[in-house]
């Protein structure tokens, strides 16, 4: 399994960082601070980092879906890529179905589910089609003409109970489409899974001390982030070792990193 999310980085507000790292417009000049905005991949297994894109905050291809695009390679047959509601577009999991790749995402809120409608599996559980929308922008017709017309997804609605959140309801999509091979319970379980990539984020961003960056410059900043993010995957290899030597699952380890000296 692996996940996937974005998160923005702030950094010192110098003239190169603004050029290339614009601060969002709800800032005024002068009193922000330049906004770089990530997508990171990670290890469902081990939380260490696979793959991480970096750009604008604002812009064009500055997105989470650009900015994921240029890594798809890290998505290999079998796997399981999980994400939250941004994610679960037409093209994404079009996408990751030509390679072999299932995929569990919360439905966006911008797209309506009617379990009166489709093949119906079960209560609040069934299988629609999916029609390919018009060609995006910043797609190439070349492109658009190798996705298919239509996919076949699964809709299930699950309730999450997490101790110390509020309950809540919510509807997955997914390409796991036989309820007797991936149940409701299944689903629930993996999408659960989910908080991880935010507990991993975190991890990298405050115990690594990335939440603000320190490079004046961007190349500055991009060395920063890399050099934070080997520190990290190292510490993640050591508890992936020590795992395996005391016959644990490195997600059941205490994930307290050691920051690096400034």
């Amino acid at each position: 399994m692996k996940l996937v999310d974005g998160s923005p980085f702030s950094m010192p507000d110098t003239p190169e960082n603004q050029a290339e790292y614009p601060q969002p417009r709800s800032q005024k000049p002068g009193i922000g601070f330049p906004i770089a905005r990530s997508v990171a991949i990670l290890s469902g297994s081990t939380g260490a980092l696979l793959d991480l894109n970096v750009g604008a905050y604002r812009g064009k291809g500055t997105g989470e879906h650009g900015l994921l695009r240029p890594m798809m390679e890290n998505f290999e047959p079998g796997d399981v890529a999980l994400g939250d509601g941004y994610y679960a577009s037409f093209f994404l999991i079009a996408d990751l179905l030509m390679r072999g790749v299932d995929a569990i995402f919360p439905m966006h809120g911008a797209r309506d589910c009617d379990f009166r409608t489709g093949h119906r599996l079960g209560k609040k559980d069934h299988l629609v089609e999916w029609v390919k929308p018009q060609r995006p922008a910043w797609m190439d017709a070349e492109t658009y003409e190798s996705f298919p017309d239509r996919i076949t997804v699964r809709e299930v609605g699950i309730h999450v109970e997490r101790p110390g959140f509020r309950s809540e309801s919510r509807v997955l999509v997914t390409t796991f489409l036989k309820p007797r091979e991936v149940t409701r319970q299944d689903l629930a379980v993996l999408y659960d899974c989910r908080w991880w990539v935010e507990l991993d984020l975190r991890s990298i961003k405050q115990t690594m001390h990335m939440d603000i960056l320190r490079g004046k410059t961007p190349a500055m900043v991009r060395k920063e982030i890399w050099a934070h993010l080997l520190a990290y995957n190292l510490i993640r290899k050591v508890m992936a070792q020590a795992a395996a030597v005391h016959g644990k699952h490195p997600r059941r380890l205490a994930a307290h990193t050691v920051a690096p000296s400034a």
